[in-house]
């Protein structure tokens, strides 16, 4: 892999605008490189998954979703195509063939499937369904067969199945998987090996283990524990979590501290065990680790700015290392390296 070829993305609402970045490996060093402007407020974002093409959704009126080539040589965006979407989005992600984009939305409490086309292109969505109160975001399995989707308002976790081939979800059985009252489920994702997913709750900023069945495409909780500083005062506000490629290590952000706890992961049975809490940009909604597992990109919301943090790839803790500013209000981080 070309360490010279890792790119950061950052999306900045009030900016209506993306950054890009190119991220140095050897030194966690962060150089600008462009900046695309969008037709509205920049939200969440996600990446094709054959590094071709990046969406953006916007959350401001007219709602859309847009797409972008992505050039492996600079990292650049190029524009391609815009959709409309019926709300605001609080997450979007691809199947795992890069032929829909789910879309969760927060105030519309719907999930929506966008149909996407092999140039990158983007067509408004096919279906739109009931997702709960305040759906915030889908998790596809690595089979693409099962589709789950975090209810925020219902304390639940949806469980669908996914006919990839016709673009349908289904309810699967049983349909929901409750989560502790005024929890208020928001990200999850998946550990490399598919056995486990990790679910962030963003009122009282815990989070759990889940086991996966593979075969019934349903989840079940196995551990919960908080992601809090010692000494917290205050109403949580927990963000986002994301694993280190190796599985070996998780993160969380909390916005009311500015914090990041880190985790490690038992390889055998998933459960996690508390490392350390870090200190990092204001108010952090957004962060990502990149494909190395060497350094972990943090997005202030207050600070408007992005912080990389060392990761210790022996314990796990972080170590603050360069910052830099980027746009108003950043929502988003993606990272990608190219070949």
């Amino acid at each position: 892999m070309n360490q010279d070829a890792t790119y950061v993305y950052v999306s900045n609402a009030e900016s209506r605008a993306i950054s890009v970045l190119r991220l140095g490996t050897a030194d966690g060093s962060l150089a600008p490189v462009q900046t695309v402007g969008v037709d509205g407020q920049a939200g969440p974002l996600a990446i094709s998954p054959d590094r071709r093409f990046l969406y953006v959704a916007l959350r401001s009126e007219p709602y859309a979703v847009q797409s972008f080539a992505l050039d492996a040589a600079s990292g650049h965006l190029r524009p391609l195509s815009s959709a409309p979407l019926p709300d605001s989005m609080a997450h979007i992600v691809t199947d795992r063939s890069g032929r829909a984009l789910f879309g969760a939305s927060y105030h519309g409490h719907k999930l929506t499937v966008s149909p996407l086309g092999g140039d990158g292109s983007v067509r408004a969505p096919a279906a739109v369904l009931p997702a709960g109160r305040h759906a915030h975001a889908t998790l596809v399995d690595p089979s693409n067969r099962y589709v789950f989707v975090s209810a925020l308002g219902s304390d639940a976790v949806l469980q669908w199945r996914f006919d990839a081939a016709a673009g349908q979800l289904t309810p699967n059985e049983p349909a929901a998987l409750p989560v502790h009252p005024q929890a208020g489920p928001r990200h999850l994702v998946f550990s490399p090996h598919g056995r486990f997913v990790y679910l962030l709750n963003e009122l009282d900023a815990t989070v759990e283990l889940l086991a996966f069945d593979a075969e019934r495409g349903t989840l079940a909780s196995v551990q919960r524990l908080s992601t809090l500083p010692e000494g917290f005062s205050g109403k949580p506000w927990a963000a986002d979590l994301h694993l280190t490629p190796d599985g070996r290590f998780l993160y969380t952000s909390e916005r009311t501290s500015s914090t990041l706890a880190g985790f490690s992961v038992d390889a055998q049975t998933g459960r996690l065990t508390l490392v350390s809490h870090a200190p990092t940009e204001q108010q952090p909604r957004a962060f990502q680790v990149d494909p190395s597992g060497r350094w972990l990109v943090a997005a202030g919301q207050v600070s408007h700015a992005v912080r990389v943090h060392a990761i210790d790839r022996a314990s796990g803790r972080l170590t603050a290392s360069t910052s830099c500013p980027v746009g108003q209000n950043p929502l988003w981080v993606e990272i990608l390296s190219f070949p």
